[in-house]
Parts: C-alpha cells; structure tokens; sequence
C-alpha cells in the first residue's frame, strides 16, 4: 500500500512536470533562434566562443519569453477557457492553478535575467525591454489595432537585435529592416489565422479582431510581401554577389509561407509551421547551411 502511494506521487509529480513544461511552451522556444541570426550573417557561426554567446542568448531570451507566456495565460485564463485551441492550456485547463503558475513564471523570470547577466549588460537591458514590451502588450496594447501587429513583430526584431548585442556581431540597417518586414509578415498571419478560426467568437476572444477583415490582412500581407522580398533582395546586392544566390531560398520559403496561409489556413503557429512543414523546414535549412558557407568560406 506505502509502495503504490509512492507510486502514485512520482507519477503525479511527473505530470506536474510535464505541464509546467508545456505552458513554458518549449515547441515555441524555435521563434528564438533569431538569435543566431548575427552570428550566421556576420560569418562568425563557425566560432566555438561566439555560438556559445549567442545559445546563451537563445537560452535567455526563450526562458523570459515563457515568463510572458504564463502571465498572458493567467491574464487570459477566462477567455482562453471559451477558445477551442487555449481551452487546453494547464492553465485554462485547470491542470495548473495559479499560485504554481506564479511560482513557475518566478522561476523562468529569474533564470533568463541570471543568463542575460553572465552574457552582458546589454543583453540584460535587451531582455528587460521584452519583457517589459510584451507585459504591456498582454495588460492593454494588444486591443489597439495595428499595434498589437508591430508589438508581435517588434519581439521578433528584438530577438535578433539581441543576439548580436551578445556577439558583438552585425546589425546594420538592412539586417533590422528584413527581420522587421519577416516579422509583419509572420504576424499578419497570425491575425489572419486567428480571424478564420474564430469567427464569430471573435469579439469575446480578441476584441481588436473585430477591427481587422481577411481582406484587409490580405492586402497588408501583400504590400510586406514586396517589401520583404525588396529588403532582402538590396540587402544581398550590398554583400556581394554569392549572396545573391540566397535569393531563391528566401522566395520559395515566404511563396511557400504564403501558400499554406491562404490554402491550408496555417500561420497561427509560426514554430509549428517551421517543425511540421517539411519543404519549410528544408528551406530553412539548406538557406542557413549556403549562408554559413558563403560567410565563412567565399
């Protein structure tokens, strides 16, 4: 009987565990690799001290992007009981209640502040301006249109600011402005997404959705496509010529993005559609292997 009552608590504890691990949402952890991105561009990935500064950078800004996960779930955690996705947060669920949720986002706040610190002081303000960024997106500026789109965009070019802040590495005007036009373009999706799966719940779920029409994120999404591509595209002619046979890559992998968006009403989930679509995932990677070798060996 004490046996099976030992049994029983290590498995409880186990699926403790394993909840506290998703609502960190680790599978979102792949929005981080931004980081890298400084060091893969600036020829320097290759360099054992710099790839351990910018996964420490990773590392950080992936634990305090947890931190923020679980607050917007305790804020939210009403409404995401009525959304046919969040419903099965541990949050929403009832699989963890609050006050382990507090402890939780504690934790995670803590230990991205210790790694920022080891890194530098830089780093530490970078993460403190996310989190900071996105505390005030979940309380209020996610209901104002348009904002709450260039909030989510300007988390993505904080990522990639910070990695090279960690590496001393490149951030010119063009590596911002194709990590802001990538980062638009990936939340407009979003919005898109989120307007066609919730319908007429719209209101009650995300009240700024009732501001935004498929239409109008389709045009938006177009005009950032241009924009994106344009970006890009100057940014390769200003490094050379071997980087000009990036280009393909990058268009294939944003006509790919756009297709599973409009056909396959994907996009919610950046992270997922990165892990699940094969020719996405592929591109990526096979993009980043001839960056890495056109920076390091050409």
């Amino acid at each position: 009987m004490e046996h099976q009552m030992v049994v029983q608590k290590k498995r409880k504890l186990f699926h403790v565990l394993i909840d506290m691990l998703t609502e960190m949402r680790i599978k979102q952890w792949t929005k981080n690799l931004l980081v890298f991105a400084s060091a893969i561009f600036s020829g320097a990935f290759l360099d054992p001290g710099i790839l351990l500064k910018a996964f420490l950078a990773f590392l950080s800004f992936s634990f305090m992007a947890s931190t923020i996960y679980i607050i917007n779930d305790i804020v939210d955690v009403d409404k995401d009981r009525l959304h046919p996705e969040k419903r099965y947060r541990p949050i929403a669920s009832g699989a963890i209640n609050i006050p382990v949720s507090i402890i939780l986002l504690l934790f995670t706040f803590l230990i991205a502040v210790g790694i920022a610190i080891s890194i530098n002081s830089h780093v530490l303000i970078a993460v403190l301006v996310y989190f900071v960024m996105n505390l005030s997106y979940s309380l209020y500026l996610k209901h104002i249109v348009i904002i709450d789109v260039m909030i989510i965009a300007a988390g993505f070019v904080l990522r990639a600011v910070t990695g090279a802040i960690a590496v001393d590495g490149l951030l010119t005007s063009w590596f911002i402005l194709c990590t802001l036009g990538l980062s638009l373009f990936l939340a407009l999706g979003k919005r898109r997404h989120e307007l066609l799966l919730l319908k007429n719940k719209q209101i009650s779920q995300r009240k700024v959705l009732k501001f935004y029409s498929v239409e109008l994120l389709d045009q938006l999404m177009t005009v950032i496509t241009g924009v994106l591509i344009m970006f890009y595209s100057m940014y390769c002619y200003s490094e050379g010529t071997a980087m000009m046979f990036t280009i393909p890559f990058v268009l294939y992998g944003i006509f790919r993005y756009y297709y599973l968006i409009h056909m396959e009403n994907a996009g919610g989930k950046p992270e997922e559609v990165l892990l699940n679509d094969k020719h996405i995932l592929v591109t990526v990677i096979l993009f980043s292997i001839l960056v890495v070798i056109i920076k390091n060996f050409t």
